[in-house]
């Protein structure tokens, strides 16, 4: 009777459990049984092994053979499993020793001719590893550089089962012969699912491969809504855009993750995480650097929003914009059932997703921006546009943007038909995304700096009691404000959302804290009632 286990990770979500892959050799008539709670796709492993072991050159044993896949009681599905599976039954068949593979986790697809193919998710696999302890991870070799992020783990890239027999029983390593060149890799098919590519809106249109980034010097005009977009991107505060179409709201909201700093190394394996489990992450690309830019159609259903599917959630596009930019645009032809289920990530940075599969917590802190016009056919308001529709229609139409939700957006501003003289250029370039990044990041840096030891680093992350008693802001600013509380134009919820957009205001200024003049900018952009103040958010 022979004995011998290896290691893999079975993914929930974007978080990983440690599964021990058991094999146990007993004399009886050949048999192949694969028990722990497996899927489809893992149940076919069998098949795919039994043939990798045999074409791998090493000798298939002949007896009753049980692998088992422990803690049985976690869904485990997927293909990764395969190369545990294998060194788990070569260890028990005393090809290889297995006190080599006890300790080690294994984390790959099989072909047939014992090829090792990639999988998804090996960056959050590869993480719950190193949590649990483990220091060794076999991978296949097209995803090592995205392993090799984790730090404290020791990476071993292989690129066939034959490799990894030699590496485990020190024999000389073979060379395996690259594919054809001129072709695309078929070794990579399996890092990407069809479907999620460019066109479904994961990046901004203007830099889809023709080598052009998206400039906000391209935006004609727009004055306020461009310092709107920098107050959003400096504080982390929602937006919402209305305007009729054709104004520039589709272009500032392409700009907008142009203009969000770097992400930092946590943010960076955290966005990185998401996108590999949902098969996003571009190869040759293992490390997401910049801030994510997600577009979903007006038709996506709630599950594709906030998460779903079969089985265990997938990821939807609230979590592949954490860190990033969700951007809705017509939101009111969305669902009111897909955009009111928004509300929870709004406040809380994550989506827990419930099904009969499982429960699933993904991370979901995102930039929300919503594009609306004012009325179906969208020349509401407009002077000789002719609009045609009925008064009750045009209240039907805006009310599709329930309370609780405009109640979670910090700003709100009206998008202008662009002007002869600003389409014309004959004002000027507006300032370029480098300018207004820049000041960005001062501002955020000066945010960082005032929220050091806490849990926050933004202004929008900060709760409202902290703002109410701890970050006060200059005597006497807050007096415009509490009269709108009084009036019912603020809610409770909306004052605290306020006076973080004025700590916003305060710190593109350079200003210790904010006056009544950074208050009634925040007022403004939030209620869109006209204060007297000038909106230059950058100037001093």
């Amino acid at each position: 009777m022979g004995f011998a286990r290896a290691c893999s990770v079975a993914l929930v979500g974007v978080e990983g459990v440690v599964v021990e892959v058991q094999a146990d050799l007993e004399p009886g008539v050949a048999a192949f049984t694969l028990v722990g709670l497996p899927d489809k796709s893992l149940v076919e492993s069998r098949d795919r092994v039994r043939a990798a072991v045999v074409n791998s050159g090493a000798e298939w044993p002949q007896k009753k053979l049980t692998v088992g896949l422990s803690p049985a009681s976690v869904p485990k599905s997927g293909s990764g499993f395969d190369l545990a599976v294998a060194c788990a039954v070569l260890g028990a068949a005393e090809r290889i020793d297995p006190a080599m593979v006890a300790d080690v986790v294994m984390i790959g697809e099989l072909g047939l001719d014992g090829r090792v193919r990639p999988v998804r998710g090996v960056l959050p696999a590869v993480l719950a590893a190193a949590e649990a302890g483990y220091e060794q991870v076999v991978v296949p070799e097209q995803t090592a550089g995205e392993a090799a992020l984790v730090p404290g783990v020791s990476v071993l890239g292989v690129r066939s089962l034959r490799q990894l027999i030699a590496v485990l029983c020190d024999e000389p390593v073979p060379e395996e012969p690259a594919d054809g060149q001129g072709r695309p890799d078929a070794m990579l098919a399996g890092l990407m699912i069809p479907g999620t590519g460019l066109g479904t809106g994961l990046a901004p249109a203007a830099a889809r491969g023709d080598g052009h980034r998206p400039d906000l010097a391209d935006v004609a005009g727009q004055l306020r809504p461009r310092q709107a977009l920098e107050v959003a991107a400096a504080g982390g505060h929602h937006l919402l855009l209305s305007g009729p179409p054709g104004a520039g709201k589709t272009m500032l909201a392409e700009r907008l993750s142009a203009v969000l700093p770097p992400l930092t190394r946590q943010e960076s394996l955290e966005v990185t995480a998401v996108h590999s489990v949902a098969g996003i992450l571009p190869p040759g690309e293992p490390l997401v650097s910049r801030a994510p830019y997600c577009a979903p159609h007006h038709s996506a259903t709630m599950q594709s929003l906030v998460g779903g599917g079969n089985g265990i959630p997938r990821p939807g596009a609230v979590s592949l914009a954490h860190r990033g930019v969700l951007f809705l645009d017509e939101a009111p032809e969305f669902s009111g059932k897909a955009l009111d289920a928004l509300r929870q990530p709004l406040e809380s940075g994550h989506v827990v997703v419930a099904r009969a599969a499982g429960v699933v917590r993904l991370p979901a802190r995102f930039l929300m921006v919503l594009a609306a016009n004012p009325c179906p056919c969208g020349r509401h308001m407009l002077t000789g546009a002719g609009c045609e529709c009925p008064p009750s229609v045009v209240r039907r139409y805006q009310a599709r943007l329930s309370g609780p939700l405009l109640d979670r957006v910090d700003l709100r501003v009206e998008v202008e038909p662009v002007d002869r003289a600003d389409f014309l250029g004959q004002g000027g370039r507006g300032e370029s995304t480098e300018v207004v990044a820049a000041r960005v990041r001062d501002a955020r840096a000066r945010a960082a700096e005032r929220l050091a030891g806490t849990p926050w680093t933004m202004n929008s992350e900060v709760p409202g009691h902290e703002l109410r008693t701890r970050l006060l802001v200059a005597p006497g600013a807050l007096a415009a404000a509490e009269r709108d509380l009084e009036r019912g134009i603020l809610t409770a919820r909306g004052l605290d959302r306020v006076l973080r957009v004025a700590w916003t205001v305060a710190d593109l200024r350079a200003a210790d804290r904010p006056d009544a003049s950074d208050v009634a900018v925040a007022l403004e952009l939030r209620t869109g009632i006209q204060r007297g103040v000038p909106m230059g958010a950058g100037e001093r």
